[in-house]
């Protein structure tokens, strides 16, 4: 199993002729991953790596009903309605590539993925990735097998480029991977380290999950509150980088979700918060390895 994407997604690209995107979409169909169509309003007609453009999403989904999935590639100010329109055409899993989109529209859009019952995960996600069978997004770059082979663990990260370093960790310490998100780093998360860890707790392939936090923000401290609910029940590896911040002068740090207020946010805090709840946090980034190696 997996938890998001599987051999079986069918995948729409919003914004498939951008830069982006259509520099990408040659390594995801590489990958084996199925893009059955594209759409840009405006573009109707083309092709992308033989991929066809639509102008709509409800015209994509007329010629390929299968889909199930949409990855968004669209500029910041066009994403709200891009994500919108991939929702309110019944597609129920997205993962937004997109970074920069307002606050104020990635609350709205969050709303409405809770009301749809949906799975969002993004903004500014570097992707995911389920080895072997799918991956979305620049994760991994062009030769994602070199560090993605199947396996039992687990990885979330706010970062996108230690998504795959920290994947590459696990796979040094004789490990593979289940699923990989990147899940971003912005102050609203559609999928959170809280989220992803109750699809993990419920998948049969994850024994181990690893996780990689950043200053700022509380979505670590809602993790280690799972655990203490022991709705989080397998083992946890994490390692929160940013604590060198601490000790230097008030400045700021990071990005759009670096926010501390008091304690909550620091990553002094965040790592006892996980390990008062019995997760197993790091020193160091290698250290993963060795910690998974003497609990899974």
């Amino acid at each position: 199993m997996s938890i998001v994407i599987d051999e079986d997604t069918k995948v729409l690209v919003q914004g498939i002729t951008g830069r982006e995107a259509s520099e990408k979409v040659p390594d995801i169909l590489e990958y084996g991953t199925e893009v059955l169509a594209g759409v840009t309003p405006g573009k109707g007609g083309q092709e992308v790596s033989g991929v066809p453009v639509y102008d709509t999403v409800s015209e994509a989904l007329e010629n390929h009903p299968e889909i199930n999935t949409s990855l968004i590639y669209v500029p910041p100010f066009a994403a709200k309605d891009a994500i919108l329109e991939a929702l309110e055409n019944g597609i129920e899993t997205l993962n937004v590539i997109t970074e920069r989109i307002p606050t104020r529209d990635a609350w709205k859009v969050h709303q409405k993925v809770e009301e749809a019952d949906a799975t969002m995960v993004g903004p500014t996600s570097v992707g995911i990735i389920t080895p072997g069978e799918c991956k979305l997004g620049p994760i991994g770059g062009n030769q994602p097998e070199k560090v993605y082979q199947s396996g039992k663990i687990g990885v979330i990260s706010k970062s996108g480029g230690m998504t795959t370093e920290t994947s590459w960790v696990v796979r040094q310490a004789g490990y593979g991977v289940s699923t990989a998100m990147g899940l971003g780093g912005d102050v609203i998360a559609g999928t959170t380290f809280e989220d992803a860890l109750k699809m993990f707790e419920e998948d049969d392939q994850t024994e181990a999950v690893v996780l990689f936090g950043e200053l700022g923000g509380t979505y670590e401290e809602k993790a280690a509150e799972l655990l203490e609910k022991e709705e989080f029940t397998k083992p946890l590896v994490a390692y929160i980088t940013g604590r060198f911040t601490e000790s230097m002068p008030e400045k700021k740090y990071g990005h759009a979700g670096a926010i501390i207020r008091g304690d909550r946010g620091k990553p002094s805090h965040k790592k006892k918060a996980l390990e008062d709840a019995g997760a197993h946090v790091a020193d160091v980034h290698h250290e993963i390895g060795e910690i998974l190696q003497d609990l899974v």
